[in-house]
């Protein structure tokens, strides 16, 4: 008995944000559930295994050719968002900010980690602004030195089509005190400003 839940623990452990303690109670949290609760996650994690793929347009996860956002009509198709990673679609998302479309790159660019543009899926962008329709490319790659680099590279890729380039803005969080924000957060923030 000791050695399947040890393995169930070292199994656990090798998902994110999941260490040593967290794996020990979430084992043992499943080895109480009933049995069915337990087989549904097994079930979900074998499905998603076996038929998630990426969308064939924006690249976000979907079981089809075409994911939900791509193929719901209703979506202003004159913009599309660009993130890093599927996830970063469901944040967005959940804002109810925008309900247009998305292109996903599958990472940042890291010259110094082997990731180039012909690793990401910065031609398939560009192939999709160059087909015509697009007004806008909002580039909202994560606030970091790669999605930077990211963004100027789209910006530099997509100049020629014509088509307006913009990138998020960054600054404060709602809710938190000025005297606690790093400089380059401030200086985002005081950059990015608009009027009231």
């Amino acid at each position: 008995m000791h050695g399947i839940i040890e393995n169930l623990i070292n199994q656990l452990t090798r998902l994110p944000g999941i260490g040593r303690k967290s794996a020990q109670r979430l084992a043992f949290f499943i080895l109480s559930m009933p049995e069915s609760e337990a087989m549904s996650i097994a079930d979900a994690i074998r499905t998603v295994k076996q038929t998630a793929r990426f969308c064939n347009t924006c690249f976000n996860i979907t079981d089809s050719e075409l994911c939900e956002v791509c193929s719901d009509d209703s979506r202003d198709r004159s913009r599309i968002v660009v993130v890093e990673e599927p996830s970063n679609i469901l944040v967005i998302e959940r804002s109810g900010a925008f309900r247009c479309l998305y292109h996903v790159l599958l990472g940042a660019l890291s010259p110094i980690d082997g990731v180039t543009p012909e690793k990401l899926k910065i031609k398939e962008l560009a192939d999709r602004v160059a087909a015509g329709g697009i007004q806008e490319v909002v580039v909202a790659t994560n606030p970091n030195t790669k999605g930077e680099i990211t963004a100027q590279y789209i910006k530099e890729v997509l100049a020629p089509l014509g088509v307006k380039v913009t990138r998020i803005a960054y600054g404060l969080p709602m809710g938190s005190d000025i005297e606690f924000a790093d400089e380059v957060t401030l200086s985002k923030a005081l950059a990015g400003r608009r009027e009231l």
